[in-house]
């Protein structure tokens, strides 16, 4: 079984469509850890606020038969294959650890975004404090605590799970 962890955003409808994916991923992760939900600004354009989180898992799935399936999660949900990268959207499923794995395809692991966004690590450190970031060689939560980028503000938000 691979530990997996993988972030959620929503920036349209974001409770409805966060509360969606979470409904789509609990089949495929029925023991999942869902970490807090974190709202924070969009990054790299001006749009609505954000809600993010994180769940970890574990999965007997291949990588390439993962990565599918959160795509399809994010298409049932209105995404676009338009869709540009900065830009509103229903729903965005990256998979940012699947063991200590190092890739850029079927996806780009350890997601680089994950020492970069404090929308990403806060959550990710929260389910995971103890997992060691196989390029950075810290722990996440050695990598939160070192996390520096006073212009990402989030905050936690009440959400309850499906």
């Amino acid at each position: 079984m691979a530990q997996i962890f993988i972030s959620l955003g929503s920036n349209v409808n974001k409770e409805h469509y966060l509360r969606q994916a979470l409904i789509a991923l609990k089949p495929y992760f029925p023991d999942y850890k869902h970490s807090s939900v974190y709202e924070s600004e969009a990054v790299g354009f001006a749009g609505n606020n954000f809600y993010n989180s994180v769940i970890a898992a574990q999965t007997d799935m291949p990588l390439t038969e993962l990565c599918k399936l959160l795509k399809k999660i994010e298409l049932d949900n209105g995404r676009t294959r338009e869709d540009k990268k900065f830009s509103p959207r229903t729903l965005d499923l990256d998979l940012l650890f699947y063991d200590d794995i190092i890739c850029d395809s079927p996806a780009q692991l350890p997601r680089d975004e994950i020492t970069k966004n404090a929308f990403v690590l806060q959550p990710l450190a929260e389910v995971a404090p103890n997992f060691f970031h196989p390029v950075a060689k810290l722990t996440l939560a050695e990598l939160w605590n070192n996390y520096n980028n006073p212009q990402q503000k989030l905050w936690k938000v009440e959400f309850s799970n499906p």
